[in-house]
Protein backbone atom coordinates (compact mmCIF):
# COMPACT_ATOMS: atom_id res chain seq x y z
CA UNK A 1 0.00 0.00 0.00
CA UNK A 2 1.22 3.81 -0.97
CA UNK A 3 1.92 5.53 2.39
CA UNK A 4 0.01 8.52 0.79
CA UNK A 5 -2.78 6.98 -0.51
CA UNK A 6 -5.78 6.64 2.19
CA UNK A 7 -8.82 5.79 -0.03
CA UNK A 8 -8.86 3.61 -2.92
CA UNK A 9 -11.41 1.33 -4.67
CA UNK A 10 -9.65 -1.35 -4.41
CA UNK A 11 -8.85 -1.11 -0.52
CA UNK A 12 -12.64 -2.02 -0.24
CA UNK A 13 -12.01 -5.40 -0.94
CA UNK A 14 -10.26 -5.52 2.66
CA UNK A 15 -13.69 -5.69 4.22
CA UNK A 16 -13.69 -9.33 3.74
CA UNK A 17 -11.29 -9.59 6.17
CA UNK A 18 -13.90 -8.44 9.01
CA UNK A 19 -15.76 -11.29 8.20
CA UNK A 20 -12.57 -13.70 9.52
CA UNK A 21 -11.85 -11.56 12.45
CA UNK A 22 -15.48 -10.92 13.98
CA UNK A 23 -17.38 -13.54 12.08
CA UNK A 24 -20.95 -13.25 13.92
CA UNK A 25 -21.33 -9.58 14.44
CA UNK A 26 -19.82 -9.44 10.76
CA UNK A 27 -22.92 -11.22 9.70
CA UNK A 28 -24.97 -9.24 12.05
CA UNK A 29 -24.31 -6.23 10.56
CA UNK A 30 -24.46 -7.75 6.93
CA UNK A 31 -28.24 -8.78 8.04
CA UNK A 32 -29.19 -5.45 8.97
CA UNK A 33 -27.68 -3.85 6.32
CA UNK A 34 -29.48 -5.90 3.97
CA UNK A 35 -33.34 -5.60 5.87
CA UNK A 36 -32.73 -1.47 6.44
CA UNK A 37 -31.97 -0.88 2.82
CA UNK A 38 -34.42 -3.25 1.70
CA UNK A 39 -38.01 -2.09 0.04
CA UNK A 40 -40.65 -1.56 2.82
CA UNK A 41 -42.83 1.46 3.49
CA UNK A 42 -40.53 3.46 1.33
CA UNK A 43 -39.45 2.31 -1.87
CA UNK A 44 -35.85 0.92 -2.21
CA UNK A 45 -34.90 3.93 -4.40
CA UNK A 46 -35.95 6.39 -2.34
CA UNK A 47 -34.26 4.54 0.94
CA UNK A 48 -30.98 4.57 -1.72
CA UNK A 49 -31.44 8.56 -1.94
CA UNK A 50 -31.38 8.54 1.43
CA UNK A 51 -27.91 6.51 1.52
CA UNK A 52 -26.55 8.90 -0.78
CA UNK A 53 -27.24 11.60 1.48
CA UNK A 54 -26.47 10.20 4.54
CA UNK A 55 -23.36 9.27 3.20
CA UNK A 56 -22.17 12.89 1.92
CA UNK A 57 -22.56 13.66 5.58
CA UNK A 58 -20.77 10.99 7.34
CA UNK A 59 -18.33 12.07 4.60
CA UNK A 60 -17.34 8.42 3.69
CA UNK A 61 -15.89 7.56 0.17
CA UNK A 62 -16.82 3.68 0.08
CA UNK A 63 -20.40 4.46 1.05
CA UNK A 64 -20.85 7.62 -1.56
CA UNK A 65 -19.20 5.33 -4.19
CA UNK A 66 -21.26 2.40 -3.32
CA UNK A 67 -24.77 4.02 -2.85
CA UNK A 68 -24.20 6.29 -6.19
CA UNK A 69 -23.54 3.08 -8.07
CA UNK A 70 -26.96 1.50 -6.09
CA UNK A 71 -29.05 4.55 -6.61
CA UNK A 72 -28.26 4.43 -10.56
CA UNK A 73 -28.93 0.81 -10.97
CA UNK A 74 -32.39 1.61 -9.72
CA UNK A 75 -32.84 4.48 -11.36
CA UNK A 76 -32.43 7.23 -10.22
CA UNK A 77 -31.37 10.07 -12.36
CA UNK A 78 -28.54 12.52 -11.51
CA UNK A 79 -31.01 15.19 -11.02
CA UNK A 80 -32.84 13.32 -8.05
CA UNK A 81 -29.53 11.92 -6.12
CA UNK A 82 -28.56 15.92 -6.66
CA UNK A 83 -31.50 17.15 -5.03
CA UNK A 84 -30.94 14.67 -2.05
CA UNK A 85 -27.32 15.93 -1.61
CA UNK A 86 -28.40 18.92 -1.71
CA UNK A 87 -31.11 18.11 1.19
CA UNK A 88 -28.04 16.45 3.06
CA UNK A 89 -26.15 19.42 2.46
CA UNK A 90 -28.96 22.67 3.98
CA UNK A 91 -29.15 20.02 6.70
CA UNK A 92 -25.73 19.78 7.51
CA UNK A 93 -25.89 23.62 7.66
CA UNK A 94 -28.81 23.80 9.29
CA UNK A 95 -27.50 21.59 11.87
CA UNK A 96 -24.63 24.13 12.64
CA UNK A 97 -27.15 27.09 12.51
CA UNK A 98 -28.96 26.07 14.90
CA UNK A 99 -26.20 24.99 17.63
CA UNK A 100 -25.97 28.31 17.14
CA UNK A 101 -28.65 29.19 19.47
CA UNK A 102 -26.66 27.31 22.35
CA UNK A 103 -23.57 29.27 21.46
CA UNK A 104 -25.13 32.39 21.71
CA UNK A 105 -26.69 31.15 25.43
CA UNK A 106 -22.83 29.91 26.05
CA UNK A 107 -21.47 33.62 25.13
CA UNK A 108 -23.73 35.26 27.66
CA UNK A 109 -23.44 32.99 30.30
CA UNK A 110 -27.12 32.97 30.88
CA UNK A 111 -26.55 30.41 33.54
CA UNK A 112 -29.13 28.11 32.08
CA UNK A 113 -29.06 25.00 33.02
CA UNK A 114 -30.65 23.22 29.70
CA UNK A 115 -28.75 22.99 26.76
CA UNK A 116 -31.89 22.25 24.37
CA UNK A 117 -35.00 24.13 24.55
CA UNK A 118 -37.53 24.83 21.66
CA UNK A 119 -37.30 28.34 22.85
CA UNK A 120 -33.87 28.72 22.68
CA UNK A 121 -35.03 28.53 18.90
CA UNK A 122 -36.11 32.33 18.99
CA UNK A 123 -32.56 33.54 19.41
CA UNK A 124 -31.34 32.43 15.92
CA UNK A 125 -32.89 36.03 14.93
CA UNK A 126 -30.38 38.20 16.95
CA UNK A 127 -27.61 36.32 14.04
CA UNK A 128 -30.53 38.16 11.29
CA UNK A 129 -29.78 41.77 13.42
CA UNK A 130 -25.99 40.50 13.26
CA UNK A 131 -25.82 40.40 9.43
CA UNK A 132 -28.97 40.29 7.83
CA UNK A 133 -27.80 39.67 4.00
CA UNK A 134 -25.60 36.27 5.13
CA UNK A 135 -28.48 35.29 7.39
CA UNK A 136 -31.11 35.98 4.24
CA UNK A 137 -29.02 33.95 1.95
CA UNK A 138 -28.89 30.82 4.21
CA UNK A 139 -32.57 30.64 4.37
CA UNK A 140 -33.09 31.11 0.39
CA UNK A 141 -30.17 28.37 0.14
CA UNK A 142 -32.71 26.64 2.94
CA UNK A 143 -35.47 27.18 1.37
CA UNK A 144 -34.68 25.69 -2.38
CA UNK A 145 -33.12 23.22 -0.96
CA UNK A 146 -36.73 21.71 0.94
CA UNK A 147 -38.60 22.82 -2.18
CA UNK A 148 -40.26 20.04 -4.37
CA UNK A 149 -38.88 19.37 -7.44
CA UNK A 150 -37.98 16.23 -9.04
CA UNK A 151 -38.09 14.67 -5.44
CA UNK A 152 -41.62 15.41 -3.83
CA UNK A 153 -41.31 17.44 -0.29
CA UNK A 154 -42.59 14.72 1.60
CA UNK A 155 -39.58 12.37 0.57
CA UNK A 156 -36.94 15.90 0.82
CA UNK A 157 -38.69 15.79 4.69
CA UNK A 158 -38.00 11.70 4.66
CA UNK A 159 -34.21 12.10 3.75
CA UNK A 160 -33.74 15.36 6.12
CA UNK A 161 -35.30 13.57 9.47
CA UNK A 162 -32.68 10.83 8.64
CA UNK A 163 -29.44 13.13 8.06
CA UNK A 164 -30.68 15.24 11.42
CA UNK A 165 -30.19 11.93 12.92
CA UNK A 166 -26.71 11.80 12.02
CA UNK A 167 -25.90 15.53 12.61
CA UNK A 168 -27.77 14.53 15.94
CA UNK A 169 -29.42 18.22 15.68
CA UNK A 170 -32.45 17.58 18.24
CA UNK A 171 -33.80 20.90 16.84
CA UNK A 172 -33.50 19.02 13.34
CA UNK A 173 -34.99 16.21 14.41
CA UNK A 174 -37.90 17.94 15.93
CA UNK A 175 -38.53 20.47 13.14
CA UNK A 176 -38.44 18.13 10.10
CA UNK A 177 -40.26 14.87 12.00
CA UNK A 178 -43.41 17.36 12.61
CA UNK A 179 -42.92 18.75 8.98
CA UNK A 180 -43.11 15.27 7.99
CA UNK A 181 -46.14 14.47 9.98
CA UNK A 182 -47.95 17.31 8.35
CA UNK A 183 -46.94 15.92 5.04
CA UNK A 184 -48.66 12.90 5.73
CA UNK A 185 -45.32 10.26 6.36
CA UNK A 186 -46.38 7.60 8.58
CA UNK A 187 -44.20 6.70 11.53
CA UNK A 188 -43.68 3.42 9.55
CA UNK A 189 -42.40 5.39 7.38
CA UNK A 190 -40.03 7.85 9.19
CA UNK A 191 -38.65 4.93 10.70
CA UNK A 192 -37.09 2.96 7.58
CA UNK A 193 -36.01 6.57 7.34
CA UNK A 194 -33.66 6.42 10.65
CA UNK A 195 -32.74 3.18 9.74
CA UNK A 196 -31.27 3.29 6.86
CA UNK A 197 -29.33 6.63 8.57
CA UNK A 198 -28.28 3.98 11.79
CA UNK A 199 -26.94 1.79 8.78
CA UNK A 200 -24.85 4.34 6.94
CA UNK A 201 -23.61 5.44 9.96
CA UNK A 202 -22.80 1.72 11.19
CA UNK A 203 -21.14 0.98 7.70
CA UNK A 204 -19.51 4.10 7.65
CA UNK A 205 -17.50 3.24 10.60
CA UNK A 206 -17.05 -0.47 9.18
CA UNK A 207 -16.08 0.84 5.96
CA UNK A 208 -13.32 3.08 7.83
CA UNK A 209 -12.13 -0.28 9.15
CA UNK A 210 -10.12 -0.60 6.04
CA UNK A 211 -7.95 2.54 6.68
CA UNK A 212 -7.67 0.51 10.23
CA UNK A 213 -6.58 -2.19 8.56
CA UNK A 214 -4.32 -0.84 6.47
CA UNK A 215 -2.55 1.17 9.12
CA UNK A 216 -2.33 -1.95 11.76
CA UNK A 217 0.03 -3.94 8.72
CA UNK A 218 2.40 -0.90 8.18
Amino acid sequence: MSNDSLYKKSYSVRLSELGKLAPATFRAFGAFNQQALSAGALSAKLKELIAVAVAHVTGCPYCIEAHVKKVKQLEASKEEMTEAIMVATALKAGSAMAHGANALQAYDETGEDDLYTLSSMKRLKEFREENAELFRSYLAFSHQAMKPGLLSQKEKECIAVAVAHVTGCAYCIDGHTKMAKKLGVTMEELTEAIFVATALKAGSALAHSINALNAYDE
